[in-house]
């Protein structure tokens, strides 16, 4: 296994509620055996990468391919003293996705064929509109989705509550009627604040309230889902990194649809585990970020409602890897000619990020 890491500028400052950021750190892992090479990767720090090379790399080297279940459980084993959550589960993430594109690639199928497919695609939501933006950007990004047809979009609000009314007002001027408008806190709200902001949302027929308190406030989020006006599903989750995370969140009558992110939840099987509990609980799954990696997956379990396509991502996805996939009609098809999750390297591009 090799392991690298690159830090990309934004193209633009980027703030949702409770952060900013100027660049984006991706960890990629490239995992081989026989002749061919699978890819993985996830968002974080660089500290992810050394614990992969330190501790992951050593536990997998040797291990069968083909055997994802007994690679992942010893991964999980290998940290204990480590805890879970956090780096530790991203390192995994980068590394089980890396094995589930190995073995996928060593059969010649596309990812998607491999896991058994649930559908042709999977519906996306453009994602970004972000609090530093000023209005006239934030019209341009979420207005060019609907005109590309992408039937849902996503805007940051939180960082200035007093302006964010205005902001939903201008976003549905530009995206027109008939396109769901979905709004993301990420916690800046307390929980009467996110009480009067939903009320109030209503008049911009927002969809989607994603973390309108901390997500480590599950009576926070379920009190906002009891009196969210009717048509406004609450949800959370991509903070999540393994299966207890989920759990309390669905016991706790929490979200109305739960989000799980692969590069966070220790990768592919931990997303399959995620799909698994919401099966379970009559509950939509929803992909967060990173939409290379969740077409596959995301055509092949049947929770999943529609994934993120997150502008930061794509992005970098679309700068690193030639093979990613572009929406059309508002959804992702994975390319069933390629195997794998479809994507290469393009090593040459990326090494002027390396770090």
């Amino acid at each position: 296994m090799d392991v690298s890491c690159y830090t990309v500028p934004t193209d633009l400052p980027e703030a949702d509620g409770t952060l900013e950021w100027t660049s984006t750190t991706i960890v990629i892992v490239e995992a081989a055996a026989g002749d061919a090479t699978g890819i993985g990767y996830t968002y974080a720090d660089v500290a992810t990468g050394l614990l992969i090379k330190n501790l992951l790399v050593p536990i997998i080297t040797g291990k069968d391919a083909m055997a994802i279940p007994g690679a992942w459980s010893a991964m999980v084993r290998g940290i204990r003293n480590l805890g879970r959550p956090g780096v530790v589960s991203m390192a995994i993430s980068a590394v089980d996705t890396a094995l589930w594109d190995l073995k996928a690639r060593l059969l010649e199928l596309p990812l998607v064929t491999l896991l058994g497919s649930a559908r042709e695609s999977v519906p996306v939501y453009g994602s970004g509109g972000f609090t530093s933006y000023s209005t006239e950007q934030l019209q341009r990004q979420l207005g060019g989705w609907a005109q590309q047809g992408i039937t849902r979009v996503k805007m940051k609000i939180g960082a200035r509550p007093s302006d964010d009314l205005d902001r939903m007002r201008a976003a549905r001027q530009a995206i027109g009627p008939d396109v769901e408008l979905f709004v993301d806190a990420n916690g800046a709200y307390s929980r009467k604040q996110a009480l009067g902001f939903a009320e109030a949302m209503a008049e911009y027929a927002v969809k989607w309230f994603e973390e309108p308190v901390s997500s480590d406030d599950l009576e926070g989020l379920r009190l906002i889902r009891d009196r969210a006006p009717a048509g406004m599903d609450i949800a959370a989750g991509e903070y999540g990194y393994d299966s207890r995370y989920f759990r309390r969140m669905v016991e706790a009558g929490a979200v109305d649809v739960l989000q799980a992110d692969a590069t966070r939840c220790a990768g592919i099987t931990g997303f399959i585990n995620a799909a698994a509990l919401c099966e379970a609980n009559s509950m939509d799954l929803s992909a967060h970020c990173g939409p290379s990696i969740h077409a596959h997956p995301g055509c092949a379990l049947i929770p999943v409602r529609h994934l993120e396509y997150f502008h930061d991502h794509a992005r970098i996805e679309q700068m690193f890897f030639e093979g990613t996939l572009t929406p059309i009609g508002g959804a992702l098809s994975p390319d069933l000619s390629r195997p794998g999750m479809g994507l290469e390297f393009k090593r040459a591009d990326a090494a002027k990020y390396a770090v």
